[in-house]
């Protein structure tokens, strides 16, 4: 059994989703899962939808140069096809927090995410052994100011070598520059503390502390050329009190940039999200 998921987004008219499952029925194809949105305001159509196919001989490619001809040049739809067959590749980036590097190692050690970890890129050392423990090529590519084109340039080298998908920066201590950001557009996920704009610079929860703040939380988004402005895939607070410390501040901060990044990086792995105008759409 074959099974692929459809993105779709056009403009908002009548007909599409009978259309496309009508496509997909003469394609002797089994819908397991549909759902959609339409933007009021911007009278945009957004669909995703889950289809199996028994028959042995269905190719994807055939499904979709189908799909492009019969379907989504009539209905100019920006659209993207994936087989379940192939697991998307991940890359890590991390420099020395460990908390959210061990959350997804863990997380990926036992099945939980569909996709593959080719290796981990860092601009320090010192999270090697937690690579090696778990088995994941660890390369170092140093980062300085004088030394950054270099870096990326060696960066982009191990991403194309190994037809990475999409990147993770699981608190990777360093900005991104356009020339990674235009080679993986709306495909580089961060993770960081909600606390931005208010409380930014190095020690964001000893500011927090000093105001006696009442809620923290966590984004996580895609890297754009605007510092922490990308289209936002998951968020989550939590309540604290005047009796936390900035240590409890601290534990309870990473505790949910693990769980963010964790969901944000399931969203999308699993074709559950779509980016337009700087928004996401997330399907369930």
């Amino acid at each position: 059994m074959k099974k692929i998921t459809v993105l779709i987004h056009c403009k908002d008219r009548s007909n599409i989703i009978a259309t496309v499952t009508n496509f997909i029925a003469k394609k002797n194809g089994n819908i397991v899962y549909l759902d959609q949105h339409v933007d009021r305001q911007q009278d945009i159509f957004f669909m995703r939808l889950e289809s199996e196919f028994i028959d042995d001989n269905f190719s994807t490619e055939t499904f979709k140069a189908c799909f492009k001809n019969e379907l989504a040049d009539a209905f100019d739809m920006k659209w993207r096809i994936y087989s379940s067959e192939r697991k998307p590749k991940m890359a890590l980036f991390i420099s020395k927090y460990d908390h959210c590097l061990y959350d997804i190692l863990g997380r990926y050690n036992s099945g939980e995410l569909h996709l593959e970890i080719p290796f981990i890129v860092s601009n320090h050392v010192d999270l090697k052994p937690i690579a090696d423990s778990f088995k994941i090529p660890f390369y170092h590519v140093p980062v300085t100011k004088d030394t950054k084109s270099e870096a990326e340039d060696k960066q982009l080298e191990l991403l194309e070598s190994n037809d990475i998908d999409f990147i993770v920066l699981a608190r990777y201590m360093q900005i991104v520059s356009p020339k990674l950001i235009n080679k993986y557009p709306n495909k580089i996920i961060n993770i960081h503390h909600s606390f931005l704009p208010a409380f930014v610079g190095a020690k964001p929860y000893h500011s927090a502390y000093k105001r006696g703040v009442k809620i923290i939380g966590a984004t996580s988004h895609y890297v754009t050329e605007e510092l922490d402005a990308g289209p936002i895939i998951e968020q989550d607070v939590s309540r604290v009190t005047h009796a936390y410390t900035i240590k409890d501040l601290i534990a309870k901060g990473r505790d949910l940039e693990k769980i963010v990044l964790a969901n944000a990086i399931k969203l999308h792995s699993e074709r559950k999200v779509m980016v337009y105008n700087n928004k996401t759409v997330i399907f369930s």
